[in-house]
């Protein structure tokens, strides 16, 4: 890699192991160097001083919004906010001229985007870093975050095994993507009609990964160290859907909501990860949510401390 090629952050599956195993040791370095400081307080050697990152959304945020621009902070750069519906983002504009464009005033980008092909065009052209804030396809900076949270409760990740109980969407295609990557067993309970996209498992059995498709819930979470799910309806399908189709959608996966019998199954040991935001009653029930196997809020702390260790190695 040259100095004038950047460094994008676009899906796991663009990395070797070796890789991203240092991006998570570095983010549980950088977690752990930050323990009792004030939040607002910048790092001490302030990596990125001088550093411009510009967030482009075209979909609503909490997290993603909130952990990249605190984490910017704190490693001493600044960040500015771009709502992509207010910009001239492939209407008016192609994506190409605003990466030269955006390229010229900052120094890095993270786009959050309804297309993922406005990503892999953003990254073409531009000349800085551009950096996979979630697409309709995938979620990487989520899964960097998730096996930084399973790891600090359940040790490597390496060899363990992982259930997913929902729709194969854009988190489940990162958490396949990680599944390869990583070293470990996932097995994906959810109805055919929703399963990950045929091209992610074709990419699974070429790697020689161990990503199993599984219709009982209940078959999945046997023994496994984790379940994971996700909303039924992501925010880029609610208006493709409809009432109907949200409701049809959802008819078709209450059997794989998450709930106390289900985690019953994966026993006492198992921990439960959901990116958030959840809709309670949905996808998942409160008792598990709020419950003791719960591990959701570190989960969506340790989103900031994942994504610095992201920037640095994009940016610095």
């Amino acid at each position: 890699m040259t100095s004038k090629t950047p460094r994008h952050f676009l899906d796991l599956d663009a990395f070797d192991a070796p890789t991203l195993r240092s991006l998570i040791d570095s983010a549980r370095r950088i977690k752990d160097a930050r323990r009792g400081r004030p939040k607002g307080a910048r790092d001490d050697d302030m990596p990125l001083k001088g550093r411009m990152l510009a967030l482009v959304f075209e979909k609503p945020s909490t997290r993603t919004r909130i952990s990249f621009d605190m984490g910017m902070r704190q490693l001493g750069g600044e960040c500015m906010f771009l709502d992509g519906r207010d910009m001239q983002f492939g209407h008016g504009e192609t994506v190409g001229d605003t990466a030269r464009v955006l390229s010229r005033y900052v120094d890095g980008i993270v786009l959050r985007s309804k297309r993922h092909q406005s990503l892999l065009d953003l990254a073409r052209t531009a000349s800085v870093p551009v950096i996979n804030g979630l697409t309709d396809k995938t979620h990487p900076c989520q899964l960097m975050a998730d096996i930084l949270t399973f790891e600090e409760h359940r040790g490597p990740i390496g060899g363990q095994v992982v259930a997913w109980s929902g729709a194969g969407n854009n988190v489940c295609a990162s958490w396949i993507h990680a599944a390869v990557r990583f070293g470990f067993e996932l097995r994906v309970a959810c109805p055919p009609e929703l399963d990950p996209d045929p091209q992610i498992m074709a990419w699974v059995k070429a790697e020689g990964g161990r990503v199993h498709l599984v219709r009982d819930p209940n078959e999945a979470v046997s023994g496994a160290a984790a379940v994971v799910t996700d909303t039924w309806v992501q925010m880029s399908e609610s208006d493709q859907l409809g009432e109907g189709g949200a409701r049809s959608r959802a008819n078709s996966l209450v059997r794989y909501r998450v709930d106390e019998k289900l985690m019953e199954v994966a026993g006492k040991k198992a921990i439960f990860l959901h990116c958030l935001p959840a809709h309670r009653g949905e996808e998942v029930t409160d008792g598990v949510l709020d419950g003791p196997q719960s591990v959701v809020f570190d989960e969506a702390e340790n989103r900031l401390h994942a994504q610095k260790a992201v920037l640095l190695w994009s940016m610095s």
